[in-house]
């Protein structure tokens, strides 16, 4: 999970999942969080659809840290995007997304301004 700002607020990584799995949440929830209120996108499958019709895709992807694989999932607090998680590592970034957005559905009764 990343903040606002995109830092690492927390991060877990499952016996036996591949390295890169890492690397590919972060840069999931880190799309997310810095892409997705500019171009109006609450998960990367939605960016990677939008950046499926746009020229300036190519220059987007060679930006630090984006990656345009689903996987990544915003969270919102009274509509403002707060945070975003990210998972790697399912076989297709359909299960990736799934399961992250599981997790925003686990802590949804939490999410409340204060």
């Amino acid at each position: 999970m990343v903040n606002a700002d995109g830092v690492v607020k927390v991060q877990a990584k499952g016996d036996h999942s591949t390295i890169h799995t890492q690397d590919s949440s972060f840069r999931k929830a880190y799309t997310v969080i810095t892409m997705g209120p500019i171009f109006g996108f609450d998960t990367t499958s939605e960016f990677v659809k939008k950046a499926a019709g746009n020229p300036s895709a190519p220059a987007l992807v060679t930006l630090p840290n984006i990656l345009l694989l689903a996987g990544g999932v915003a969270i919102r607090i009274d509509g403002e995007m707060v945070a975003a998680i990210g998972v790697g590592g399912a076989p297709g970034g359909d299960k990736d997304e799934a399961c992250a957005m599981d997790g925003v559905k686990k802590i949804a009764s939490r999410l409340t301004s204060q």
